[in-house]
């Protein structure tokens, strides 16, 4: 952290896709937080975001970046497959990290680095922003509050007809199962699932079905899965990427009510009690993480604890690989 000014300088290792709207912008609108640096391997892209993002420096060699002294800490948005090779080297140079979710490709890997940071007492935050959006802490204040009564049951239904990407055989690296095991499921299911234990809890029993129907690409293409968490609550889950019609729907019920809402589109947040049914439209920000990156600001600032940390993300891992078979 620059003394005199009281800015954490971020660092960004991976400005692909989801650093240009839904995450990088987060951080230079954060403040307290700037971006000092970026890395990409292919030095005509590095340069040409640098650029368009006001931003001084890139590199194309992360370890440049991780040890540039005016990098106090390091955001992670590469593929998975890289997160524990960069993320042990940020541990090892002792400055904080945001990694993109999921944590790893598997269990294993996310563990590695959640104790790498928690050995060497540096903060490591995951990218479930979710946890953080007004839209979600709805939800979640209506659970903590028993609007519903008692949770009992929660389930989820996501599918998606498959993309021009995917039948064109091209390569893509979220359907490559040496990458992404569980294909579309790793990279979205993620996000509902680890928002489920941000609500309920731990999960302690689970069990899933997954297989690659379309043979379109290498990785799994669908899958179902039961659960159960610590507190009793059940939850089930389906996910199919080679459907006629998109479709993300997520129901809670409980003693008293029902909630029902989507991961993923913007329609309202549904509250269907005794007292009647109600909708509810919270606007999501333009640059989808501002609010997970605001919450990391007050938890490096010492205001308040981060919802998604590298225990809590390598916990989801656990959870999915548990459904993959990984």
């Amino acid at each position: 952290m620059n003394k005199e000014t009281k800015t954490i300088r971020w660092g960004i290792i991976g400005c692909g896709n989801v650093t240009e709207v839904k995450s990088g912008p987060a951080y230079q609108k954060t403040e307290g937080f700037t971006i000092s640096a970026v890395m990409r391997r292919d030095a005509e892209k590095a340069a040409d975001y640098a650029k368009r993002h006001g931003i001084n420096k890139y590199y194309t060699n992360a370890d440049e970046l991780i040890n540039d002294p005016e990098v106090d800490a390091v955001y992670i948005a590469t593929p998975p497959d890289f997160h524990k090779f960069y993320g042990l080297k940020v541990a090892e140079a002792g400055k904080p990290c945001c990694i993109e979710k999921p944590l790893a490709p598997n269990y294993q890997e996310a563990l590695a680095i959640a104790e790498a940071f928690q050995a060497k007492e540096i903060p490591l935050f995951v990218a479930y922003y979710r946890r953080s959006l007004p839209k979600f802490d709805q939800v979640k204040k209506w659970i903590d509050s028993k609007t519903i009564g008692e949770v009992r049951h929660i389930r989820w239904h996501l599918s998606k007809a498959a993309n021009n990407l995917d039948r064109s055989g091209e390569y893509n690296w979220r359907t490559d199962a040496k990458i992404a095991k569980g294909g579309y499921f790793d990279d979205l299911a993620s996000h509902g699932l680890d928002l489920f234990v941000h609500y309920l809890g731990p999960i302690k029993e689970v069990s899933g079905i997954s297989l690659n129907q379309q043979g379109l690409y290498s990785s799994k293409d669908a899958a179902v899965a039961s659960w159960l968490h610590e507190s009793g609550v059940t939850g089930s889950g389906s996910w199919n990427f080679g459907s006629f019609e998109r479709e993300d729907v997520v129901e809670i019920y409980g003693s008293k009510g029902k909630i029902t809402f989507s991961i993923f589109e913007n329609d309202p947040l549904i509250l269907k009690t005794a007292d009647g049914e109600s909708k509810h439209i919270i606007e999501q920000p333009e640059n989808i993480q501002l609010y997970h990156v605001g919450q990391m600001r007050d938890d490096l600032l010492g205001k308040q604890k981060h919802p998604s940390n590298g225990f809590t993300a390598a916990h989801t891992n656990w959870v999915m690989d548990q459904i993959i078979g990984n």
